[in-house]
Formats: C-alpha cells, sequence, structure tokens
C-alpha cells in the first residue's frame, strides 16, 4: 500500500469536525510539548499558537459503546491484502536502528496492558491471545474488526510477537509480551449523519474523548492514539473540551498516552500551521506525541512540526501485520512512528515498576538522541530504547524549564485536589546486560528526583 493511500485512510478519523474532505483527518495523532526553541539569527519569529485554555467540563464517563446513530457502510470492507515481501533485519533496518535485540533481553511488556484507539485490531497469530476487544464506537462490537487494516498494522509495530526457529519475514514489535486491548474509533470505511445534512466518515473528538476514557477504565497502562485534526485555535477551544478533559483524567489515573504527531496535507493540518492547532495535541502537558523520521534519523517529508511534538522515532518504510494473517508493507505516517514510543513506554513501566507515568515520560524524553537540527519536527530527538532502559537514576528531569511552562498552560480539573507525589522508592537493579552502560554513564548521569510538574 503507498504513503498516500494510508494517510489518506488515517486522515478520516475526525474530519467531521475539520470540515475538509474526507481524505483530510487520521494518520495524524495526539502532539504534546516540544522541545525549547534555539535563538538563532533572523527574522522575527511569528507568534506561536496559544495555550489551550482551562478544562472545563467534566471527563466522560468511558462506558461501554453501542453503535454509532445512523452509521452505515460507506465502503466494502477490504482491508490492504498481505504480499510476499520480506522485512529487512540487517543494517539500517528499524529492528537494528532501535537495537531490538538488546531491548528485549531487558523488558518485553510482559505484563503491561496498551490500549489501541485506531480503526479496530484484527486478531493475528502474531498477537495470539495476547489482544482482547475493549468496545467500538462504530458498529458496537468488539473492536476486533478492521476493515482498514491501519489499527492492526499499527498493532503489530507495538506487540507483534517474535517468530520461532530463525529466519522470519515477519516483523517483531517493541514490545513483544504485552497485552492490547482494542478499540474502534474511527474508520472511513464508515460515515455518519453530518451536521450539514451529509455524511462525513465515522469518529470524532467527541468518540475519541470516550475511547480514552473507556481505555482508562479498562485498566490500560499505555494507550497509543495515531488520529489528528488541526482547527483554528478558538474553534478547538470548543470542539475539543471533552477530549482534553479525558486526556487530564487519564494523566490523573497514571496512565501513558502517546500520539502521532500529524501529517503535513491531513486533517486539515498545513506545514506552517498558520492560526490551527493540532487536537488532540494541543493539550499538550498530558500527552506525549511522537514526529517521524526516516531511516537517517532526519525528519520525514511528511512530519508535521509543531511546538508540542515530544520525540520522534521511525516512521517510513515500514512493514507490520496484515488483517487476516501475513504482513503489509509500505508503511509511511507519524502513526506508524507513535507505536514505537508507545510500546518504550510499556517496557519502562514493566521495568521500572515505580515509576509514575510523568516519570515514564521523563525517562524517553530525557535518553532521546539529540536533534543535529531544531526545526519544529523532533522535539527532544529520537528515541533511544537502551538508554531508556538502562540509564541511572531510575527517575530523570529532562528539562525543569521548559515542563514548567507546559504546566502552566492547562489547568487542573474543576475539583480536581493536587495529588500527592509519591516517596521516591529504590531503583531497580539491573541485569548483568546492562551493567556496563550503566557503569559508563554513572560518572555523567545527573538527575533530579521529582514528579513532573504539569503532568497529573
Amino acid at each position: 500500500m503507498t504513503r498516500s493511500r494510508w494517510c489518506a485512510l488515517a486522515a478520516t478519523a475526525l474530519v467531521g469536525l475539520a470540515s475538509v474532505t474526507p481524505a483530510a483527518a487520521a494518520d495524524a495523532a495526539v502532539v504534546a510539548p516540544a522541545a525549547a526553541r534555539a535563538a538563532v539569527p533572523g527574522p522575527v519569529a511569528e507568534p506561536g499558537p496559544p495555550a489551550p485554555p482551562r478544562v472545563s467540563v467534566t471527563p466522560p464517563r468511558g462506558l461501554p459503546p453501542g453503535p454509532a446513530p445512523g452509521i452505515r457502510a460507506a465502503a466494502r470492507c477490504a482491508p490492504p491484502r498481505a504480499d510476499a515481501a520480506g522485512v529487512p533485519s540487517g543494517r539500517g533496518s528499524v529492528a537494528e536502528r532501535l537495537r531490538l535485540a538488546e531491548v528485549h533481553r531487558l523488558a518485553t511488556g510482559r505484563g503491561q496492558m496498551i490500549a489501541v484507539i485506531d480503526t479496530g485490531v484484527a486478531p493475528h497469530p502474531l498477537l495470539g491471545s495476547r489482544l482482547r476487544g475493549g468496545g467500538d464506537y462504530l458498529t458496537g462490537g468488539d473492536g476486533l474488526d478492521d476493515c482498514d487494516g491501519h489499527g492492526t498494522a499499527v498493532a503489530g509495530l507495538l506487540a507483534a510477537g517474535p517468530v520461532r526457529g530463525g529466519r522470519s519475514a515477519t516483523p517483531v514489535g517493541i514490545a513483544p509480551q504485552a497485552e492490547l486491548l482494542a478499540i474502534r474509533q474511527s474508520s472511513p470505511s464508515f460515515d455518519v449523519p453530518a451536521p450539514d445534512g451529509g455524511r462525513r466518515p465515522a469518529g470524532d473528538t467527541a468518540t475519541l474523548a470516550e475511547a480514552v476514557a473507556l481505555a482508562v477504565r479498562s485498566g490500560a497502562d499505555v494507550i497509543n492514539i495515531s488520529e489528528a485534526v488541526c482547527l483554528p485555535a478558538d474553534r478547538a477551544a470548543t470542539a475539543g473540551a471533552a477530549l482534553q478533559a479525558a486526556l487530564r483524567a487519564a494523566a490523573a489515573a497514571d496512565v501513558v498516552v502517546v500520539a502521532a504527531a500529524g501529517n503535513v496535507g491531513s486533517g486539515g493540518c498545513t506545514a506552517d500551521g498558520a492560526g490551527r492547532v493540532a487536537l488532540p495535541g494541543w493539550y499538550d502537558a498530558d500527552v506525549l506525541t511522537v514526529g517521524a523520521v526516516g531511516p537517517d534519523d532526519t525528519p520525514a517529508p511528511f512530519t508535521l512540526p509543531g511546538p508540542w511534538v515530544d520525540v520522534a522515532a521511525p516512521g517510513t518504510g515500514l512493514r507490520s501485520l496484515a488483517v487476516g494473517g501475513g504482513t503489509t508493507g509500505g508503511l509511511d505516517g507519524t502513526s506508524f512512528a507513535a507505536p514505537w514510543v508507545a510500546g518504550l513506554a510499556a517496557l519502562i513501566r514493566e521495568r521500572f515498576p515505580d515509576l509514575t507515568a510523568a516519570e515514564v515520560v521523563d525517562r524517553i524524553l530525557a535518553t532521546a538522541r539529540r536533534p543535529s537540527a531544531d526545526d519544529g519536527a523532533l522535539g527532544r530527538g529520537v528515541i533511544d530504547p537502551v538508554a531508556a532502559l538502562t540509564t541511572m537514576p531510575a527517575r530523570l528531569t529532562p528539562d525543569p524549564a521548559r515542563l514548567a511552562d507546559a504546566a502552566a498552560q492547562v489547568a487542573d480539573l474543576p475539583g480536581a485536589g493536587d495529588a500527592q507525589a509519591p516517596s521516591p522508592a529504590p531503583d531497580r537493579p539491573l541485569d548483568l546486560l546492562a551493567a556496563a552502560v550503566v557503569l559508563a554513564a554513572a560518572g555523567v548521569a545527573v538527575a533530579v528526583l521529582r514528579r513532573r510538574p504539569g503532568r497529573g
């Protein structure tokens, strides 16, 4: 499947809110606090986007969904088929770039649940019994149907299990023993009535907010969102109010929420972002946003820059699971960069079980490889899973000043008291494999043992 097909497919999730064409709203996703901008000579920069408003509504309850009113099948259910091409595993491959063989000696995601809010996740032999349905905001099912293949591909990058017996053309996800919770929230294969009397693709910010709340109620440790929409800030403040409340409630419940930064040309998002903000990424204090890089770790041409982008991960030329078995290639997009980071969050939660969700995010930010140039596309840099799993001490603070600024942008939920920070727990010992890395870093590692400001 070509990149344009994947982007158009993912770009329909929140299209009803964006008032753009049906090929414009989902391979994007949530966005979060960006790295501080370095001062450089040149013209005076345009003012940045405004801060999001205070949380003003009660978060949704996340009750089990029923069929969407007026929903109909807009297209035949025909997800991309598996192809026969192999998966690169040598020098330059994603597995080699992320050092997954070493990573999986440290953690595999065992005991962690990742919610995949997407187009559904189809059962697959490489997910096995670790996949379960959480709900379906389209047809009222269990979330284990996927007419588009997008959610299944995302799930594969998250948690596809290894194949026994040596060489294989099957990809291995970053957290191959994590449990997955499938929640179908959007799909271009279905449409619903639009306010103007027409039809629009199923899924919007209201159902996304409900899906986030449902994932929290269902016990998710990490939530992956690979969809987004860009709107004028004044309109976003109204349209995204419930989503903002849901994200704040997820942070307060100690859940890590990860989402894609979005693709230029999808969901009403443009490279210059003139007068627009990305939802749900605008609510950067409560979500970790991921941009995409190519094989050389430079920004992918489609990755959406912005002051909310936190980190980046591989997002071009990927291969993952196909509906019905097998694999499919040609996956490009920030939707497919986000799962690497969500899976890494699950690995950290397994390896350092005493860390809060905010502290997990801090480790990811603090150990990212810094970008050579700061153009707003990569945030703190490209993730380094081995460093994130081995750097000591366990609690790291990437940039207190920047995070304090982000904290001031979003207020607490009405009536919510300040949570008391837990007492620091002893750091979990590292195994022998990581000992050399720890000893080498011990002389230079410095961390402030405190909770990250502004994250519930």
